[in-house]
């Protein structure tokens, strides 16, 4: 992250303090980020975009027109530019996309002395926190700590106060991939590589945690159809964009809920308690869905779901339905029977059982799509977390609605 001495001035002669500003493109939409950047010259624009993490301030960028992104990396220096350039070309979910320049590298010949005079210079505009070693075609061969650079000799070479073999990141993992790495260590910075090993770039602990961060953030509005893209600044007409679509689907898949209660009109007509209890049914079979959805989709983001071990968690979702619907299905069945007796229904034992079996078999159906819809979302390439809220309650309506009322009309037609 570069520092900046004095807060340059705008074009109407007021003073600019780059973090603030900063701080307030970080909250906007990349849309609105770059209306904001408009007002300022070129120049503060690139130390602004510096001063943001990476992943903030590429999607600003791509948000901005060919020109003005040109104009913007004209600004750039030149390391800065060439970085983000590469940074640009990796896809949106990777590590090369979050990358900053390696600016402290080093051979392994060089002394402590030369290196020392260097981070000097090179401290007057960026945080020094490693110094890479990388050998004459560019592999990653040491990290050497400040510390250990203060308590080394002058005469010492880098070969011989260095980590050898340090940890890295690939530029082409993701970023759920390098979050598992490393949840356990902790690095200010970790060096980035090719899959040939050549340092490529860096990557900040902290950057790596606010990224994973927003993405989990953004999960939860994923699930109902809310765009990661939108924020709180967002205008009204781009959020009606980017809601309305799925509102539109959510209604479609409405219309198939209702459709099966209109195909069983005339066994609610002859036995009007029967809807009394569709809400109790839908209600807490979406909510034995849900659960599912929720342990899947933190398994699938956390990583805790291993290859080849799909099938068990269906089978255990759908046996945790089976468990949950027969202890929650007594309770909603005593409750039809007091209802129904209540109104001097004399079939009420009859009703007990019918809420007693639907509430099972609504539960198990639930739970299993819980866990099957975010995993067939990710089998064809797609987030998991996408809308899957609207496809369960489908499913979960469907089949609670349309097995009790079933059952009912195999009873009492």
């Amino acid at each position: 992250m570069t520092s900046t001495t004095s807060p340059p001035a705008s074009d109407t002669g007021t003073t600019i303090d780059i973090g603030t500003l900063a701080c307030e493109l970080a909250t906007l939409a990349p849309p609105q980020a770059v209306e904001r950047l408009q007002e300022v010259p070129v120049a503060v624009r690139a130390q602004v975009l510096v001063a943001l993490s990476p992943a903030i301030s590429e999607e600003i960028l791509l948000a901005m027109s060919d020109e003005t992104r040109a104009d913007v990396f004209a600004a750039f220096p030149q390391a800065t530019r060439a970085q983000w350039t590469a940074n640009l070309a990796y896809h949106e979910d990777s590590i090369g996309r979050l990358m900053e320049p390696a600016h402290v590298v080093f051979r392994p010949d060089l002394t402590v002395a030369e290196a020392v005079e260097r981070i000097r210079k090179l401290s007057r505009s960026i945080l020094v926190t490693y110094g890479f070693i990388v050998d004459p075609h560019n592999h990653l061969t040491g990290v050497v700590a400040m510390r250990d650079l203060l308590l080394a000799t002058p005469q010492q070479t880098m070969q011989e106060i260095m980590i050898a073999r340090p940890f890295f990141l690939n530029d082409q993992q993701t970023l759920l991939e390098a979050m598992r790495l490393v949840v356990n260590k902790h690095f200010p910075v970790y060096p980035v590589c090719n899959s040939e090993g050549r340092l490529v770039g860096t990557v900040r602990g902290r950057t790596l945690f606010e990224e994973h961060a927003f993405e989990i953030s953004a999960q939860m509005g994923t699930m109902v159809g809310v765009e990661k893209e939108e924020r709180l600044s967002t205008p009204l007409a781009t959020s009606f964009r980017f809601r309305h679509p799925w509102l539109q689907i959510n209604l479609l898949t409405a219309f198939v809920a209702a459709a099966v209660v209109g195909f069983f009109q005339s066994t609610i007509d002859k036995m009007v308690v029967l809807a009394v209890f569709l809400p109790v049914l839908s209600g807490q079979s979406g909510n034995t869905g849900c659960q599912s959805l929720a342990v899947t989709l933190r398994g699938l983001t956390l990583g805790d779901l291993q290859p080849g071990r799909e099938k068990f968690l269906v089978f255990k979702e759908g046996l945790l339905g089976l468990f949950n619907g027969i202890l929650v299905g007594l309770s909603a069945a005593v409750g039809m029977m007091v209802y129904a007796w209540s109104q001097g229904n004399p079939a009420y034992l009859q009703l007990g059982a019918i809420v007693w079996v639907a509430m099972i078999g609504s539960c198990i159906v639930s739970g299993i799509a819980g866990a099957t819809i975010p995993l067939f979302f990710r089998k064809i390439g797609a987030d998991p977390a996408t809308a899957s809220s609207i496809f369960l309650t489908t499913a979960t309506d469907v089949v609670s609605m349309g097995l009790f009322l079933g059952l009912a009309w195999l009873i009492f037609w």
